[in-house]
């Protein structure tokens, strides 16, 4: 990346969807010259060609940095380009001025978007070889600013070849009820947390240990990123009224034995999703609360009776994502008991040991830290839940039910992981909060 001058590969758009592979376009300025503004789009390949090295050097750096997202964004004076690095953002070195507009429109003609527009935010998806033998899909987004137009792109990794319980970050106490819930026959689990925890994922994990010719997966997503073999996708569409409540009906039809529900957002929705669940029906779905407490009280809100909600809920989890420490450079990071205790950790938990901390080697590109791991709380739906549920109970009395029930809250979860060394306290105390 610090040279993107002196490699001249080339990214090529493959084919998605049995489309032809996008052709370079011809210098039309001489036919038209009303067509100048548009003109880096009509340039061959060849005189595009600074700028084509330049968006294949950012690719290939996301991709061995396993950047999730990449941030394309104008200022008054030049531009810059972010990485986003297990949730974080970092800067790569700033790129040349006057490629900005070049590196733009590349984008946008790969993602099938329309080079003319600028005025509106835009939506495009393009598959592309980066290297050979590797093709990579990236979902766009281009959104008006001051300075011109921002792009952000979303590598649509595939599924981790590992993904399992044990992957996602669950202890053995956990990964048990979790593996009783989903292999129930009916009945409704829900993932909390807010955008980026991890939730897609974990529903993915759910599907994917369900997945076998003995049962009927269905799923409706906004949108289906990443295919998953053996099992019914659907994306929403809302302009042609395809919303979620609408495909949860039409599954309901299809025979279905597990109902995947991208996400709650609507009292129809909710309705249909937990009366589903309880027509013999195992229904999973996500929900954007801080904790898995807080997600009954959310349904109840939203509209959902609490007695269907009481007889439907089979669990609850909340989870967060935490950046693991580069096993390369972590070194100990010694604090004060007083503040391991302010933290969470009880006395009897303060024996001479020490947290480590991030430092920053080669291995890790100096960042201090490698990957994610997902800190979770599992609330089972128990008998007594069900009663507080129906009498209406608040967030605090479910919550302390579950303490009581010894279901352990995110803030414990995460220092669990600062004990083993996993990740650092000022990533578990960022990413949690005494609840």
């Amino acid at each position: 990346m610090q040279d993107s001058f002196q490699r001249a590969a080339s990214l090529r758009p493959v084919a998605v969807d049995s489309e032809s592979p996008a052709k370079p376009r011809h210098n039309a300025f001489a036919a038209d010259t009303s067509a100048s503004s548009n003109l880096n789009s009509s340039l061959p390949d060849s005189d595009n060609a600074p700028a084509v090295r330049l968006l294949t050097d950012t690719l290939q750096e996301a991709t061995r940095r396993n950047a999730s997202d990449l941030h394309i964004e104008p200022a008054e004076h030049g531009w810059r380009v972010r990485l986003r690095i297990d949730g974080v953002l970092h800067e790569i070195p700033q790129p040349p001025a006057h490629l900005r507009d070049a590196f733009i429109t590349r984008v946008k003609v790969l993602a099938r978007m329309d080079i003319a527009e600028r005025r509106v935010p835009q939506d495009g998806r393009l598959r592309i070889a980066t290297s050979p033998g590797r093709v990579e899909d990236y979902r766009v987004n281009s959104l008006p600013t001051l300075f011109g137009e921002k792009l952000v792109l979303r590598r649509l990794d595939a599924l981790p070849t590992n993904l399992s319980l044990d992957s996602l970050g669950l202890d053995p106490q956990q990964r048990e009820a979790v593996d009783a819930a989903i292999r129930a026959p009916h009945g409704l689990v829900l993932v909390t947390g807010p955008t980026g925890s991890g939730k897609t994922l974990s529903l993915y994990c759910f599907l994917h240990m369900l997945n076998d010719e003995a049962r009927n997966l269905c799923s409706v997503e906004d949108p289906a990123e990443i295919q998953l073999a053996g099992i019914n996708q659907v994306s929403v569409r809302e302009k042609a009224g395809l919303t979620f409540a609408v495909a949860l009906r039409a599954f309901l039809r299809q025979d279905p034995d597990v109902i995947m529900v991208g996400e709650i957002r609507d009292d129809e929705t909710a309705d249909v999703a937990v009366k589903a669940a309880q027509t013999g029906h195992l229904v999973l779905s996500t929900l954007h609360t801080n904790d898995a407490p807080a997600a009954v009280a959310r349904l109840i809100d939203i509209g959902v009776e609490p007695y269907n909600l009481a007889a439907a809920l089979r669990m609850v989890t909340a989870q967060r994502l935490v950046r693991r420490l580069c096993v390369a450079c972590r070194a100990p990071a010694p604090q004060s008991a007083a503040a391991l205790r302010a933290a969470g950790f009880a006395d009897d938990r303060l024996d001479g040991w020490q947290p480590f901390a991030a430092t920053g080697c080669e291995a890790c590109h100096g960042i201090g830290y490698r990957g994610r791991v997902g800190v979770h709380q599992v609330m089972p739906g128990s008998d007594a839940m069900r009663e507080l549920i129906v009498a209406r109970a608040g967030t605090h009395e479910l919550a302390r039910l579950a303490q009581s029930e010894q279901v352990a809250t995110l803030r414990d979860a995460a220092l669990a992981r600062v004990r083993d060394g996993t990740t650092s306290l000022t990533e578990a105390l960022a990413a949690t909060e005494v609840t």
